[in-house]
Formats: structure tokens, sequence, C-alpha cells
């Protein structure tokens, strides 16, 4: 609460944060946009077996003038179970007899077939060339797609890695952090830079060496112990505290990326799927902050998180020609995904002290990246049943929901600068639940 009283000597939401906000947007945007590239680069056009008597452009055009493309291709290529021309076999021998009858006998044997021993022919109506295309990612390659992502996920994951450690030599640290961990020098002087670009012009006469030993005392006799990682683990409450947001954060992450790197899933015109779904995305990323201050923390993200598995569970059985419905039910996965995503990181925040955050929030972000890495990577076990990846995308998220009721309530409480403030809040809790019930009791 002392901090507090300086950061409103200072300006709280002021010309500073929102430049804060400007400049990181750009490196946000280009991240994502490297990321929901996979769906364009990795997309995988329609295709079917490359045939001599229909695709070798050394074949007289004498031998084949008296038929059409559809009937070459009808004595060449074999029927799917949808009637359409099979994607992954073909005919070893033409099948003459397919011309007569519409291809009806009876009393006719299985023509034989074969796979795609010459490769493929590709629809490059859409998408002249893709990673698939490129190396033939189709059939029973097709798994090696979801390996391929899988392994741009996992470099993100190892840059992030290195990259956080690199960081530390040039970001601004927040004030915050700075004096909470015995730096009160260099946090006053951002703060002073904070109020100036703010303009408080009247905010350097308060933030003085004195004025800001005296009120933050008591966090700062407590800076005295230095922290680590695993002071995340040293009391059963933060420890309690710290795998269950770690868990919900993989859990998280786990669908949003099942749903924007497979948009190809949901229909053919992705183009048209990407911007409506970052359009959602950007737009209820807000909803949480409204929602949360009336719901309560824990009941907000239980309730977005359960929205989401139910959205992807549902969409799971929804037949492939009913695409608007597909769709729908894929927007609502994505956008739920990204309002639990915001409510997250607030409950984070309020759950873990001030000295511990930045270490909760490196952890944070390596939950995130491996659950990102698990994405595509659980794609590959549609060569065991087409269904189960999109089973376990919404059965992660209606778990993590479950767990998220296991965590404290942190609406209206003290956000928390030591380890110590995390027993203090527990009792300060009690007291606010009591006093709220006893509201109650008196309204009735």
């Amino acid at each position: 609460m002392a901090f507090q009283e300086l950061l409103d000597q200072v300006g709280d939401l002021g010309k500073y944060q929102i430049l804060q906000m400007v400049l990181i947007f750009p490196t946000l945007m280009m991240l994502l946009c490297q990321i929901f590239l996979e769906n364009f680069t990795a997309a995988i056009p329609g295709h079917r077996c490359w045939v001599n008597i229909l695709d070798n452009d050394t074949v007289s055009d004498n031998d084949t003038e008296i038929l059409s493309p559809d009937a070459l291709l009808r004595i060449s290529i074999p029927m799917d179970s949808d009637l359409r021309p099979d994607k992954c076999h073909r005919f070893i021998h033409p099948q003459w007899q397919l011309l007569h009858v519409n291809g009806t006998f009876t009393n006719m044997t299985e023509p034989d077939k074969e796979t795609c021993l010459d490769g493929w022919v590709y629809d490059q109506s859409s998408f002249p060339s893709t990673i698939i295309t490129e190396w033939d990612l189709v059939c029973s390659y097709q798994s090696q797609k979801s390996v391929v992502q899988f392994l741009f996920m996992t470099g993100m994951l190892v840059g992030g890695l290195i990259g956080g450690h690199l960081s530390d030599r040039w970001l601004v640290e927040p004030a915050r952090w700075l004096i909470i961990n015995n730096k009160p020098e260099e946090g006053l002087k951002a703060l002073r830079k904070v109020a100036h670009i703010n303009g408080m012009k009247n905010a350097g006469d308060i933030l003085t060496m004195e004025g800001l030993r005296s009120s933050m005392q008591d966090e700062l006799e407590a800076a005295q112990t230095k922290t680590t990682v695993c002071d995340l683990f040293c009391t059963p409450d933060l420890r309690k505290r710290i795998c269950l947001l770690l868990f919900v954060r993989f859990a998280t992450i786990v669908p949003f990326y099942g749903i924007t790197i497979n948009l190809q899933h949901f229909g053919s015109n992705i183009f048209l799927f990407q911007v409506v779904f970052g359009a959602l995305t950007a737009l209820v990323r807000c909803l949480p902050l409204l929602v949360q201050n009336h719901m309560g923390r824990r009941t907000t993200q239980t309730v977005f998180m359960f929205l989401v598995g139910l959205s992807i569970l549902a969409n799971t059985f929804v037949p492939q020609e009913m695409q608007t419905l597909r769709v729908a039910l894929a927007s609502a996965g994505i956008s739920f995904a990204a309002a639990s995503s915001t409510s997250f990181s607030i409950h984070l925040i309020e759950l873990i002290p001030t000295v511990l955050r930045a270490r909760a929030l490196g952890l944070d972000t390596l939950a995130s990246r491996c659950g990102a890495v698990l994405a595509p990577l659980l794609m590959t076990l549609m060569a065991y049943l087409s269904i189960l990846p999109w089973i376990i995308y919404g059965v992660f998220p209606i778990m993590a929901g479950l767990a998220v009721l296991l965590q404290p309530e942190t609406r209206e409480m003290p956000l928390l600068d030591t380890i110590h403030d995390v027993k203090n809040n527990k009792e300060f809790s009690r007291k606010v639940k009591e006093i709220n019930s006893s509201v109650k009791m008196t309204k009735v």
C-alpha cells in the first residue's frame, strides 16, 4: 500500500505508461505474426497422386485426346468415402471399365491400389507454394508438419530462455522491484523519470530518499534478505500458488495455440479466419477487466476456462459440412482463451509478492512456451484417432478451471510485497470475508 501512495504522486496512468504500451505493441505484433504465419506457410492444399497418363508432359496428345481430364482422373484415382478423389492412393493400372455404366458393376472386385510412389499433384489456386508442397508432407508424412511446428515452438522456448537473461542488460527495471530489491536510489530515479514524463511537476519535492524510506520502511527491511527462484517453493502457501499457476498457464496456452495454428481444420478460407480470430482476440482482452470486479478473480477465470473447453469439445463432434457452426464455435473458443489469459495475468500479479514476482513471471513464460511446444505435437495423435488432439485441447482448460478454484480470491485484497505478506494476506482476507458477510446480514 505504501508504494501505491508513491505511484499516485508520479501518475499511475499517464504518458509514461501509455508510451510503454505503444513501444511494446510492435514487438508483440511481430512475434504473433511470425507464429500465425504457420497457417499459410504450412497450409495443406488439395492434392492427389501423380499418374503418368494424366500428368506426364511427354505423353502424346494423340494418346489421350479422346478422353477428358475428368475421365482420365476417374480411371486413375479411386474415390474416398466422401466420393472425392483419394489423396493418398492411385490405381495400379487404369480402370477403363469405370467409364461405363457410371462405373458400377455387380460382382466386381475391388481394383488394386497403391500409394503415391511418384509424388503428388497439388492445387495451387490458393497457395502456389508451402512447406507442405516443398517437402511433400502429406498422407503418411503429414505428421511431420506437426514436428516442424514443434521445432519452431521449441526454438521460441530456447530463445526465450537465452533472451530473458540478455534482456536484463538493457531493459529499464520497474521502480517497485528496484526498491524492494534494495536498490532505492535507482528506484527513486525511475520514479522521478515517470513523474517528469507524466507532467507531475510537484512530485520532485515528495520523491526524496527520506520520504521513500519512511513510506516503505517495512518493505525495505524485508528486502535485506536476497530471494531466489527456490523461495517460490519455500512455504506451503507459495508452493501451492506457483504450482497451480504454472499448470493453469500451461493448460491455457495449449488450446490457444491448438486453435490458432490449425485454422485449416475449421474450413478452407483461412485468410478470413485469421482476420476474424485476430479481431476477436484483441477485442475480448478487455472483457476480464470489467467482469473480474463483479464476479471475482477465481470465478471469472474458471468460467472462461470452462467455456474454452466446452466450445472445443462441441466443435469436435460437428460435421465438416457445417462450416458456419464450426467457425462460430472456434471463434468463441479463441475469444474465451484470450480472455482467460488476461484474467490469469491479473490473478498471478496479485498472488505473488513483489520480491518474487519477476521470477514467477519467468517461470510463467517457461510454462507458456512449454504449452506452445506441446500444442502442435499433439496433432501427431491424429494418426491414431482424428479427434483425439481436439479432445485433449478441450479437456485441458476444463481441468485448469477446476484448479483455479484452489487458489485464494484476491479481489479487493492489497498487493503483496514480501513473502511475509502472504501469511498476513490470508488473515486480511479472512477479516474482509467476515466484514462482507456481516454487511450482507445487516442489509437483510
